[in-house]
């Protein structure tokens, strides 16, 4: 499995974002509701980690709820890829 780095899933963060006419910015602290960054866009970016990682992501609701922050998310995905 190719692991991508931080910096690597924050681009695809960004490009999410972008694609919705956002911008992600450069704070990880962040909150993910006031830079309107949802659920569904977390869901487009998994995808994009799982398309270049070539391998499912297996993470479940409990952890997603703790996600509040650009870096919760950031951590989130690298941590998922080390399981």
């Amino acid at each position: 499995m190719t692991e991508l780095s931080r910096a690597r899933i924050r681009g695809l963060m960004g490009e999410v974002m972008a694609n919705q006419g956002k911008v992600l910015p450069d704070d990880d602290a962040a909150e993910l509701r006031e830079i309107g960054f949802r659920s569904l866009d977390f869901s487009e970016l998994a995808l994009r980690v799982e398309d270049e990682t070539e391998e499912e992501l297996n993470f479940d609701a409990p952890g997603l709820r703790r996600i509040a922050t650009v870096g919760d998310v950031l951590d989130f995905l690298a941590e998922l890829q080390r399981q």
